[in-house]
């Protein structure tokens, strides 16, 4: 059985109250808890007071709002309720499908999109037990040491970002509110996010993620979202994709304007696709847009030794995946 370090729990009702909280030394945030107890067990921080948001109703809840034109989701707003919400389903699959598929129904009905969107980050060498962590010479940079065992001779932590939904909102181009003690911001998700795993947000000390806004559609689009894991549940993703399409008209013959591709687990941050104009003007059901989407992200992502499996395994995957993800879009007509 793994311990939990001692803590104390503060439970404000207001943000202004939770911003007030995350002053104290040591203090963490805390949501649903599906990320940060099971570290907390694995003895990778010892905060000494937890700050629950249980009771902050007001960052609950999703509302459409055609004058701002986003759709706003609160960060305490679970997993569950965006998958199963039908504005979501509607306007924005792909983020339906990557909500509905994180972990298990018991983590999803538990865990909020604001704790996904600040998931820490990941690797084989860190999410271990103390004595595990121990036994391989006091740990690396994430923990208790100053080697990273991913690269030896590397001087940053290059931990994975394993959010299901980060890639999906960043193809999105969605934006984050953040409220802190010096007032409120908002942050466009893709410039929030750092390659330094041990810190990997550029969230501001006491800072708390209030609200996520995903900009309406303007035209007729397409969107999906694809991983893979070992397991169907529980796991997180070893390799991910989020694909967006815009087209002008509503069929999948229609030809592409614009194409957001951003892929997933490589390091501390999603990795954006580029160089897709070759595929601009074609028509989606046009077979050369797989073969050229998925090539280009083959070519440009590169997946490190942080997560199980291989890495040109891992490669190859993304270009399997990403070739799929377009072939159902395809299908789904």
């Amino acid at each position: 059985m793994l311990r939990l370090p001692p803590f104390r729990v503060v439970s404000p009702d207001t943000v202004e109250g939770v911003v007030a909280a995350l002053q104290q030394p040591g203090a963490r945030l805390i949501a649903g808890g599906t990320d940060i107890l099971p570290n907390l067990k694995h003895w990778l921080d010892r905060p000494e007071v937890l700050v629950s948001i249980n009771r902050l109703t007001a960052l609950r809840g999703i509302v459409r709002d055609d004058n701002a034109g986003v759709l706003r989701i609160g960060a305490g707003t679970t997993l569950t309720q965006i998958a199963e919400h039908p504005d979501v389903q509607q306007l924005f699959p792909s983020l339906a499908q990557s909500a509905g598929c994180v972990a298990s129904p018991s983590i999803r009905n538990m865990g909020t999109i604001g704790g996904n969107l600040n998931l820490d980050t990941r690797c084989r060498y860190v999410n271990q037990t103390e004595f595990w962590r121990g036994a391989i010479g006091g740990g690396c940079i994430k923990s208790e040491g100053n080697v990273c065992h991913v690269v030896p001779k590397g001087r940053n932590c290059v931990a994975a970002m394993s959010s299901d939904n980060v890639p999906v909102l960043m193809s999105l181009q969605a934006v984050i509110v953040q409220a802190g003690p010096e007032g409120t911001r908002t942050v466009p998700l893709c410039d929030y996010y750092h390659a330094d795993g041990t810190r990997h947000t550029h969230a501001k000390p006491g800072e708390i993620t209030t609200e996520v806004q995903v900009p309406l559609p303007t035209s007729a689009r397409r969107t999906h979202y694809v991983k893979w894991c070992v397991r169907k549940s529980i796991d997180f993703p070893l390799v991910s994709v989020a694909l967006r399409f815009d087209l002008d008209k509503d069929d999948v013959s229609a030809t592409i304007s614009a194409a957001h591709v951003v892929a997933g687990v490589l390091g501390a941050r999603p990795r954006q696709v580029r160089k897709l104009d070759a595929i601009l003007g074609l028509a989606l059901n046009d077979p050369k847009v797989a073969q050229i989407v998925s090539e280009a992200a083959f070519k440009q992502c590169k997946p490190l030794a942080n997560v199980p499996y291989e890495t040109a395994y891992r490669r190859r995957m993304i270009r399997v995946y990403t070739r799929r993800g377009i072939e159902a879009m395809v299908n789904a007509g």
